[in-house]
């Protein structure tokens, strides 16, 4: 699987956890590790060199910042260009709230069952999560649930699986920044693709996410994605 499997990891302005992941990715013997330096400061341009000393990465550069939808589309394109021999991606994020475990389950789900997009999803229902990403989970489960028949228990993860074969029209889904992810659901929707969950661990880490994450904001942001999404349709 490690070599037949290619992990995609958007990043701006990587920290030390970002060099964890991609050592344990690395060392887990992954062949093909694609990351994409968004635009990142000079500052942070250390991470990504230090990244490209291990013979697995390749680093992809935006010059200036373009999002995160743009940056997993760069590496989509990428690996059709490039990589003829991997047979579907997995895309993670690089805090270290994806596990090696739980990023090798998804990619085992994914050859196991070829036509189906794999969602690695949390369980919001475990003691300790944060009361406000829990509500802000299950409220967009049910909103997708509602409006468009998505039965999906955690809609915003960033851990998937992808088969080679749905990475040319994926390159084409709008958006640009987080909203692409968004509008990847509903683009698998309209076109038939079917997904399927995989079980993964649940990780926050308290002072990050307090930092980083809003519920509301977060929440009305797809929110606007789905009811622009609903107009569409109708």
């Amino acid at each position: 699987m490690k070599k037949t499997m290619a992990i995609i990891l958007p990043s701006l302005d990587p920290d030390y956890k970002f060099a964890g992941v991609v050592q344990g990715l690395a060392e887990a013997g992954f062949e093909h590790i694609i990351i994409v330096d968004d635009g990142s400061d000079e500052a942070h341009q250390h991470w990504f060199a230090q990244a490209e000393e291990y013979s697995a990465c390749t680093v992809l550069h935006h010059g200036v910042n373009k999002g995160k939808g743009r940056a997993l589309k760069t590496a989509f394109s990428y690996v059709r260009e490039h990589l003829p021999q991997v047979e579907g991606v997995i895309t993670i994020d690089g805090d270290g709230q994806h596990l090696l475990p739980d990023i090798i389950s998804c990619g085992e789900r994914m050859l196991a069952e070829s036509d189906k997009v794999v969602m690695g999803c949390r369980d919001f229902d475990l003691p300790g999560v944060p009361p406000r990403s829990v509500a802000g989970n299950k409220t967009t489960s049910r909103m997708f649930r509602l409006f468009y028949g998505i039965r999906l228990s955690d809609t915003q993860t960033g851990l998937r699986a992808i088969p080679r074969a749905f990475l040319e029209r994926f390159c084409r889904i709008e958006g640009e920044r987080f909203e692409y992810e968004t509008n990847m659901l509903l683009m698998m929707k309209h076109w038939g693709i079917e997904f399927v969950e995989q079980p993964i661990t649940t990780v926050y880490d308290e002072e990050d996410y307090s930092s980083h994450y809003n519920a509301v904001k977060d929440s009305w942001r797809i929110f606007r994605i789905m009811f622009k999404g609903l107009i569409k349709r109708g």
